[in-house]
């Protein structure tokens, strides 16, 4: 499918804005990038509650933002933004827009996480431990048994989850209910697109590309360099046998959606049940758009699905 007609209208939007490094740090194309990703139509917030606290972990207090469906449900997950390990916060479509929909649509209490990202002399283990940390507390809480409990995370935040669901498994504890991964970033070096891939995205203006060097240079922030990486650091190159059920979100437009291709590969070898759904005509990083988007209400469905299922 070509790109989505609607995105396609307004990449006029982002010419000439070069690099993504270069283009998120001026403000005039911090406004060029709020006119793209204008929506057809304004997000409305469903009708569940929102409540911000902190809970205890390894390296501080860690914060997080729950949402609770009108109706009790013992269903929950745990949820990780993305953002290159080294963007991203409670306040980005990916974490409210999507906790918040995703409560209402399963009827289920929604925990987004606020860890730590790479800056400022923060890397790997870090966010993992942030994660792990606020999955010890929601599993213990008592508003779900951690049986109940689903885990999931877009782009580099599927790294994060699927490093603490292995984290989990390993340490002999009870996993997550089912694993919920979004345009999933999980494995360094990168598989590259195919011919077919790389043709399609050179529609796309570089500010919405990764290059090997930018997927490079995300990887040795978080890590601290690129090789020898421990295995749930990049967790596609972990045994990733014993895993839950798991649902893979792909972007059709998306040089990591190989990424995610493999990883639907690697959890078919290693016997555990998965579903992927491509969202067709989307660049990476569309849940951070509303549901006024066909596709974007079409992969919130399927992981709304797959939290009820």
């Amino acid at each position: 499918m070509t790109l989505d007609p609607y995105l396609a209208g307004r990449l006029h939007h982002l010419e000439g804005l070069g690099d993504r490094a270069m283009a998120r740090s001026d403000p005039e194309a911090a406004r060029c990038f709020a006119e793209y990703h204008r929506d057809p139509a304004e997000w409305r917030m469903p009708d569940v509650s929102v409540e911000d606290r902190a809970v205890p972990g390894p390296h501080g207090e860690v914060p997080v933002r729950i949402y609770r469906p009108r109706e009790q449900s013992d269903r929950a997950l745990l949820w990780l933004h993305g953002g290159g390990f080294m963007a991203g916060d409670l306040d980005m479509p990916e974490a409210h827009t999507v906790g918040s929909e995703l409560a209402a649509r399963a009827q289920a209490l929604v925990v987004s996480v606020g860890y730590r990202l790479a800056v400022d002399g923060v890397r790997y283990p870090v966010p993992v431990d942030d994660a792990y940390a606020a999955w010890t507390w929601l599993a213990g809480t008592g508003w779900a048994e951690a049986g109940a409990v689903a885990l999931g995370g877009a782009s580099a935040g599927s790294a994060l989850a699927l490093s603490t669901a292995l984290r989990l498994r390993d340490r002999g504890l009870p996993l997550p209910r089912s694993v919920l991964l979004a345009y999933p970033f999980v494995h360094f070096p990168t598989p590259a697109l195919d011919a077919d891939g790389a043709a399609r995205m050179e529609v796309l203006p570089p500010v919405l590309r990764f290059t090997p060097e930018s997927i490079e240079a995300m990887v040795r922030n978080y890590v601290g360099r690129v090789g020898g990486l421990p295995a749930d650091a990049m967790p596609g190159a972990a045994d990733l046998s014993g895993l839950p059920a798991t649902s893979i979100l792909l972007s059709e437009y998306d040089d990591l959606r190989p990424s995610g291709e493999l990883l639907a590969r690697q959890l078919e070898e290693s016997g555990v049940p998965h579903r992927t759904y491509l969202a067709a005509g989307m660049p990476h990083g569309h849940l951070n758009r509303g549901p006024s988007l066909g596709e974007v209400d079409r992969s919130l469905a399927f992981f709304a699905d797959a939290l009820t299922g």
